[in-house]
């Protein structure tokens, strides 16, 4: 059986100088990033760019073990005071 292999990506929806939305793909793991129109197109193209990194780069393949990973949410409050963030 082959050995697997896990990239955390994470997706946010931003915006292009524009005003148009798009969705950019992040990947963790190994630091690269792709963008698409949808999440999907997103997650296509950072796939595609994994595969040409670890490609390039197989000696990347250790950064994707599979670890414990974590998710949180921290909720961040528009005056720096308020989030504790005073120096």
């Amino acid at each position: 059986m082959a050995k697997k292999y896990f990239a955390d990506i994470v997706i946010n929806k931003e915006k292009l100088s524009t005003g148009e939305p798009i969705f950019v793909a992040h990947c963790i793991s190994l630091g690269i990033a792709s963008q698409g129109k949808t999440t999907e197109e997103a997650m296509r193209n950072i796939k595609e760019a994994i595969a040409l990194c670890l490609e390039e780069q197989p000696d990347k393949y250790e950064a994707l073990e599979p670890t414990e990973t974590f998710f949180s949410v921290v909720e961040i409050s528009k005056h720096a005071k308020a989030a504790g963030i005073v120096r």
